[in-house]
């Protein structure tokens, strides 16, 4: 992929971006290898492999410069901004709408804020994309609500110009720090969710809501997940991490009985919402946490899946599961090293089938999903040991 931003030295964000793609998606199959190399007998599939370009559903911009010009895009060492609207990851839909925001966020008088001189106001826009209706989620993160009364007031303008914006919100982040967002939203359009469509089943986004940036490897990802479930036909299982509900509603049958787990009460409301459009029966999902469910469980699913965050799953987790009744785990994870820990805290599976999915092209970042199936002579382990605190 041709990157004038790489080239000229500006963003060195996809590092990998100068070795051919089917190079880049080589080597992390090898890393994950590596990585998993204490496993033997694993059947790999065939890597998942993703669109080299106008792949990414969303976009988070630092916003830079002044009121009359503000820049979209890094800041960099020196902290000067680097305007990134033409990056070749996004596809058109979000490169057409940066150049209007920028022109509404000097005709509201918004001042960027300046993180060394801790002034201004406006720290990012986040940006999503719904791909297969063109509609947007714009997100502005805010130091503070000084700017809030301007913004509602010329919202018909924000909205004439993007007629496709759905859901317009302010996230409130007051810390002097490089952090994306705050805990407090205010939602400024009346559509509180952006609906996004994989595999023709709608999950739907709210401003917090945690969602895959690669709308074609995503869907392949939960399209495995659902292919792995019925070949194992559980009668139950549970989604741990859960998010809006991704794997929960690929594998639901509406007999299967179903349950999603997620500390986010904003993605739970999402699931819920989705669970109810599709009619689904037997399918519950819970604001909870994930260690903290299975603490308060006896018993449990014939299958366990689980999608954490780049930490794992953690002991307590793994011990838990590891205990348990499970026949089988799928388990989905974006870092290869906290997989393969978690694993070994889970000596009564069996490692059988991976697959590599690109999901974050011309880095060194990728998705694994893996299938576990309980291990014939499993070390013993005392359940009694995974309910301490």
């Amino acid at each position: 992929m041709l990157c004038n931003y790489y080239q000229a030295g500006s963003c060195r964000s996809c590092s990998q971006i100068e070795q051919p793609y089917a190079m880049q998606l080589a080597a992390k199959e090898k890393h994950c290898r590596e990585a998993l190399h204490a496993h033997a007998d694993v059947t790999w599939l065939p890597s998942v492999a993703s669109r080299e370009a106008g792949f990414r559903n969303k976009a988070k911009m630092v916003v830079s410069g002044s009121v009359v010009q503000p820049l979209l895009g890094i800041v960099d060492a020196s902290g000067h901004g680097i305007d990134l609207s033409d990056c070749p990851l996004y596809p058109a839909e979000l490169s057409a709408a940066f150049a209007p925001i920028a022109a509404w966020i000097t005709q509201t008088n918004i001042a960027p804020y300046d993180l060394a001189a801790r002034r201004g106001e406006l720290k990012y826009i986040l940006l999503t994309l719904a791909q297969h209706s063109g509609e947007l989620m714009l997100r502005f993160v805010l130091r503070s609500q000084e700017a809030e009364a301007r913004m509602r007031k010329h919202l018909p303008s924000l909205q004439s110009m993007l007629p496709q914006l759905r859901v317009i919100s302010i996230n409130l982040q007051p810390e002097h720090k490089a952090i994306f967002e705050g805990e407090r939203e205010i939602l400024l359009s009346s559509h509180t969710h952006l609906t996004m469509q994989l595999n023709r089943l709608p999950l739907h986004l709210r401003p917090q809501s945690f969602f895959q940036t690669n709308d074609a490897v995503a869907a392949q990802l939960y399209s495995q997940a659902r292919e792995w479930t019925e070949e194992l036909a559980p009668a139950s299982l549970w989604d741990l991490f859960c998010g809006v509900g991704g794997f929960a509603l690929h594998c639901a049958d509406g007999v299967r009985h179903v349950t999603g787990i997620e500390t986010s009460a904003e993605a739970i409301i999402s699931a819920a919402r989705s669970r109810d459009e599709l009619g689904l029966q037997n399918v519950q999902f819970r604001a909870l946490d994930a260690t903290d469910f299975v603490r308060g469980n006896q018993t449990a699913p014939e299958l366990v899946i689980v999608n954490p965050p780049r930490r794992g799953i953690g002991k307590s987790l793994c011990e838990w599961i590891d205990a348990s009744s499970a026949k089988s785990l799928i388990y989905s994870s974006c870092n290869a090293e906290s997989l393969a820990r978690d694993l070994a805290q889970m000596p009564g599976f069996e490692l059988a089938r991976a697959r590599v999915l690109d999901m974050f092209p011309h880095t060194t970042h990728y998705e694994i999903i893996t299938l576990l199936t309980r291990a014939e002579n499993p070390n013993p382990r005392q359940p009694t040991s995974v309910i301490a605190k």
